[in-house]
């Protein structure tokens, strides 16, 4: 507990389950005037908010937490609320009011820690501390033994990390869709489904040829949905990766479809920034219902099991998700899960 270095920046996400009673280990981007929910136990998502500086904000935050975490949590549930900010004042207070509503659903809170990036205050105890360097490196390099990824120093730094060259591929496009229209649906299926699957055994990179056949198979719903559905919480890494370098460098007109793929593995793989990182890179002009329903998912706090649960039934999870997602303009944030309106809406892939 003395360095920045412990706190997980993710922001509406679940851990991967495990036997150790530690947290889970960071992800993704360090958090800054920000409030972090970690739970001891699988089960609660890790979520990420802005911290709030008014009582009506505090209400607003536990307004939009309520809905997920009285719906998951479970006998002996247990988290830590972390502060990271300057104002110390504002995190004892936005910590304190989480920690009674939470108490209120059956969430115990035994550690609400407020850190400035220097010094540290563990508000339940009184304890306080520095951190240091030396303690900062040694926690990074348990991380790295691990095999947990160590964070971007930024949103920012992640989101660029999702765009690469992407005029090869733009160039080879036409020629992509000739060869598509003069094939049969079914054919690029089986292509893209065998070509996925020789990504998950050998993770070699794909030519620009097979990038833009690839990405144009992808607007094929049936062919999109069959990748989809080749997703699991066992090969979701490897998921994140294709469709990571693929959103890097997909033009603009293809590149709705692998940025919802990517950003619903993130999701899968409990990797909640990284997913909306990924539906940021949805096209603001090409609004897609396969990133609705990750947004929805990330919003609502759904559990990645529930993929595997209904991965057969589509239709009723897009019954339980808001379809009206539209992506944010520059400069706004989505972290904190909210209420969405349930309304009549197709099944995904329309």
């Amino acid at each position: 507990m003395t360095s920045q270095g412990e706190v997980p920046p993710r922001d509406v996400s679940y851990a991967p389950r495990s036997t150790s009673p530690r947290p889970p280990a960071v992800r993704s981007t360090w958090p800054e005037e920000s409030i972090v929910l970690v739970p001891f136990r699988p089960g609660l998502p890790i979520t990420r908010v802005d911290l709030p500086r008014t009582a009506a904000d505090r209400e607003e935050v536990w307004d939009a937490l309520s809905g997920p975490y009285s719906r998951h949590a479970r006998p002996g549930a247990r988290l830590a609320i972390i502060c990271v900010t300057e104002d110390r004042r504002s995190a004892e207070l936005a910590s304190q009011h989480l920690a009674d509503r939470l108490q209120g659903v059956g969430v115990d809170t035994h550690i609400r820690l407020w850190s400035d990036g220097e010094r540290w205050r563990e508000f339940n105890t009184g304890q306080t501390g520095l951190q240091t360097p030396s303690t900062a490196e040694r926690i990074a390099a348990a991380t790295v033994l691990t095999g947990a990824a160590q964070p971007a120093a930024s949103r920012e730094s992640l989101a660029a990390s999702m765009v690469g060259d992407r005029e090869p591929i733009a160039q080879l496009l036409p020629a992509a869709r000739t060869a598509a229209a003069a094939s049969k649906p079914a054919a690029e299926r089986d292509w893209a489904l065998g070509r996925l699957e020789q990504f998950h055994v050998d993770g070699n990179r794909l030519s620009d040829v097979d990038g833009a056949r690839m990405l144009v198979a992808l607007e094929t719903i049936s062919t999109r949905d069959a990748l989809w559905e080749d997703m699991s919480r066992k090969n979701s890494t490897s998921h994140m990766a294709i469709w990571t370098d693929l959103t890097r460098r997909g033009p603009d007109e293809v590149r709705a479809a692998p940025a919802s793929m990517l950003g619903f593995a993130s999701w899968l793989h409990g990797d909640g920034a990284k997913a909306w990182c990924a539906l940021d890179q949805v096209p603001a002009d090409r609004p897609y219902s396969m990133a609705a329903i990750v947004a929805s998912a990330l919003q609502n706090g759904i559990h990645p099991r529930e993929w595997e649960r209904y991965q057969t039934q589509m239709r009723d999870i897009a019954a339980d998700l808001d379809e009206s997602f539209v992506p944010k303009p520059p400069g706004q944030q989505r972290d904190i899960p909210g209420k969405q309106p349930v309304t009549d809406r197709p099944a995904p892939g329309r």
